[in-house]
């Protein structure tokens, strides 16, 4: 199952977020705000996590 974060809490992980039954995407690093949905009551879900080079 998909986790659905809320607009402006820290988001769980670094990636690609789309809101719920909208075509908007954005980047957001883990522990920073996500921003406000284009409409009220939607939600983000990550939909592309960030992969990290390992050193």
């Amino acid at each position: 199952m998909t986790q659905k974060s809320k607009p402006g809490t820290p988001a769980p992980k670094s990636g690609q977020y789309k809101a719920t039954g909208s075509k908007t995407e954005v980047t957001a690093v883990q522990g920073k705000p996500l921003p406000p949905t284009p409409k009220p009551g939607q939600t983000w879900t990550l939909v592309d996590e960030t992969k990290h080079k390992k050193k």
